[in-house]
């Protein structure tokens, strides 16, 4: 039976995915067996498999997630046009890529398909992968635009350390409250002083204060401050490196007893990255049909797999000019957008796994 993206993506959409990606994985490992694949799965539950050309050539990965945000958001369908959770973001682009994976025979090197179980959430899947692919393609929505870019994410706290006193008698004390101030002042200046240089596709970077906690009691003179930070990069700023240079700069620009940590995470951040307009991958994505060469806009998992080449490519778009699509309640995609998705990711692969001219 040959295979039906957009049947495939109907069911995809009403199958709930957003406390647990078992029953996506599930239809998904069915559908892939019904097709002639064997797909296997990994320790972090990820999704994969595999085809390979007869010839040496590149290893191509294709990923997206099997997750969604909440609450599930029942399917239902306006002519061409599916509503309900996931129906971008990213069931549409995970039917393209499985429709495209499935109609690759590759003539030389390899082809994997990569899914992951927790993109909304952890991360997890992604970190643990570790397919050394020569080019990848992640399926989020793009409106077939071909995103070869976009900002990392980083956040972190900074604590301001003070000394308890009564507030009748507050030179007795050390405000951390009063500190803020003066810390907030070297979070304005950060960039300009030490950031990295506007990127030619992504621009600046940001630093965003976002949360401040202090004090315990009116009367009292508070000894501790925090100040959480989020944080928008840009190459070749990583996450250490972040870190290391907000310390040194608020160790200049303030007379604060403070410093800066990033927040804790059970994986890593997801970092900046930026795939030359000239891979391999951008062209052949780019001539088999792909639209506007820009950044994306959202932090997704392709930062895991760069420094590869690495575009983020799919049908549906996060806003219109209505507002949110993705993560909203309106949530939906065109079926025609992801039938032409799986085109020109096919056409793309046959150009890179196909016989050599």
């Amino acid at each position: 039976m040959a295979f039906d993206p957009l049947a495939f993506h109907e069911r995809a959409v009403k199958t709930p995915s957003d406390e647990s990606s078992d029953a996506m994985r599930e239809l998904v490992v069915e559908t892939l067996r019904e097709q002639g694949a064997e797909p296997t799965i990994d320790g972090a539950g990820n999704t994969l498999a595999e085809t390979s050309g007869a010839a040496s050539g590149p290893h191509l990965v294709l990923n997206t997630h099997l997750d969604t945000v909440p609450p599930h958001v029942p399917f239902r369908r306006d002519g061409s046009i599916v509503y309900g959770r996931g129906a971008c973001d990213a069931k549409g682009p995970l039917a393209a890529l499985v429709a495209a994976f499935l109609a690759t025979d590759p003539d030389r090197g390899r082809l994997t398909l990569a899914l992951t179980p927790d993109e909304e959430t952890t991360s997890a899947g992604a970190a643990a992968l570790d397919l050394d692919g020569d080019g990848y393609i992640v399926g989020e929505p793009t409106g077939l635009d071909v995103c070869t870019a976009a900002k990392g994410r980083f956040e972190g706290t900074i604590t301001i350390h003070g000394t308890n006193a009564h507030a009748a008698d507050p030179a007795a004390g050390v405000n951390a409250v009063a500190a803020v101030e003066d810390v907030l002042s070297a979070i304005r200046s950060f960039d300009r002083q030490r950031g990295p240089d506007t990127h030619a596709m992504l621009g600046r970077p940001t630093l965003t204060p976002t949360v401040v906690r202090g004090g315990d009691a009116v009367n009292q003179i508070p000894d501790r401050c925090t100040i959480t930070v989020d944080r928008r990069s840009v190459p070749p700023e990583t996450a250490a490196g972040f870190e290391a240079a907000l310390n040194d700069h608020l160790v200049e620009q303030t007379d604060a007893d403070c410093e800066f940590s990033l927040t804790d995470r059970e994986t890593p951040f997801l970092e900046a990255f930026a795939t030359p307009e000239e891979s391999d991958i951008t062209a052949a994505v780019t001539a088999a049909g792909g639209g506007e060469l820009r950044p994306f806009t959202a932090a997704t998992e392709a930062s895991y797999f760069a420094p590869a080449p690495t575009v983020v490519f799919g049908p549906g778009v996060l806003t219109d000019e209505e507002g949110a699509v993705a993560h909203a309640d309106r949530e939906y995609v065109r079926q025609p957008a992801i039938e032409r998705a799986a085109d020109i990711v096919q056409n793309a692969l046959g150009s890179l796994l196909g016989s050599p001219s």
